[in-house]
């Protein structure tokens, strides 16, 4: 296998047909518009792996598996958010869906500056799980790492030996031990619940951003190799949240490119006013000539996460012809972040207790 990117790194990645053809990623049809949504009315969603085995599966009404996971590692942002929005969108389809919170994952592949224990990880993951069934995701659909059974333990080590070093180097070009260890339980993590244990096989969908490639290539290539009759785990890749300034992603490791789901009101409203913007160099131009809402930060945001589609293609219109002015679309912004936000934190706080029994097994 190849390299392709740096699934942990911050860098935003240019997804156009040579890329795809490259990796043997598939485009998204018409027929799977059908399913409505954001991500299929915004075209939110960049290309996939073999979905159509899972979407044939969800018609049909047969066992159909979504999994995700967020590593514990630090607070949720906008970026986490998309993803587990895609969750909750394929779990109102029927998907039977399970997301992981990676406590161990957290530890193991952060460094010690950020993560110096594995309790630091399961604070993060209380923290993280409240966001999550703030959001909406059900008690019952969530797992930590921590407190699989051991049949989950078992498959991460069979897995192991189907790895080699040269392998390994070959997809993420390096050998980390940390992100090696964390890397085994994210393989188990997509495919232990086609085990017959788990459920038994069948299709499975877990929804990533194309950084995350690496992953789905060498779980696919797992499957080739282990004694076990499991379906190909299908992938979709969703365009990625990207960060406040030009040429970032999202990431929680540079706070200055998020939006944390635990800002304040003060801190949205900075960190918005301060984002990259598409608005032309002064009034009278931008009057005349436009603005560009496909680079603009704060456009980006209301097209991955503001609920009315309708509004979202009003402003791209009225900021496109110049009609919006750059301090218009920051404006609204910052308004529904900071609606949303709030309403959102006080869900985290009535959540807490029953997070932190989630995390501890209680």
């Amino acid at each position: 296998m190849t390299k392709t990117v740096d699934p942990w790194g911050s860098g935003e990645i240019k997804i156009d047909d040579a890329f795809l053809k490259k990796f043997g990623l598939q485009k998204f049809s018409g027929e799977h518009a059908e399913l409505g949504g954001k991500f299929f009315e915004r075209n939110l969603l960049a290309c996939h792996r073999d979905f159509d085995v899972f979407y044939k599966a969800l018609l049909t009404k047969k066992r159909a598996v979504q999994l995700t996971g967020i590593a514990s590692s630090g607070s949720l942002h906008l970026g986490h958010k998309l993803d587990l929005d895609f969750f909750l969108f394929f779990k109102s389809l029927g998907a039977e869906s399970h997301l992981a919170i990676c406590d161990i994952d957290g530890y193991v592949s952060r460094p010690d500056a950020k993560i110096p224990s594995l309790s630091k990880a399961k604070e993060w993951s209380a923290n993280n799980t409240a966001h999550a069934l703030a959001l909406g995701i059900e008690k019952k659909e969530i797992y930590v790492q921590s407190q699989k059974p051991a049949r989950y333990y078992e498959f991460a080590f069979e897995l192991s030996k189907k790895m080699t070093e040269n392998t390994f180097r070959g997809i993420y070009g390096h050998l980390d031990l940390g992100k090696l260890a964390a890397n085994f339980l994210q393989y188990a993590d997509i495919l232990h619940y086609q085990l017959d244990e788990f459920g038994g096989p069948c299709p499975t969908l877990t929804g990533i951003g194309v950084e995350q490639d690496p992953h789905a290539r060498a779980t696919r290539d797992f499957v080739r190799r282990l004694p076990y009759k499991l379906f190909l785990p299908s992938f979709a890749f969703f365009y990625h949240q990207s960060g406040l300034q030009e040429g970032k992603k999202m990431s929680a490791s540079e706070p200055d490119t998020a939006i944390f789901l635990d800002d304040s009101a003060d801190a949205i409203k900075r960190k918005i006013q301060r984002a990259f913007s598409g608005g032309r160099e002064s009034l009278e131009l931008h009057r005349k000539h436009g603005g560009n809402p496909d680079v603009d930060k704060s456009y980006e945001i209301l097209r991955l996460h503001h609920p009315d589609t309708a509004l979202v293609k009003q402003v791209y219109s009225e900021y496109k012809s110049g009609q919006m002015t750059t301090g218009e679309l920051k404006k609204i912004t910052i308004e529904f972040l900071t609606e949303f936000l709030a309403k959102h934190q006080q869900r985290v706080e009535k959540n807490k207790t029953t997070a932190e029994k989630i995390v501890h097994g209680n």
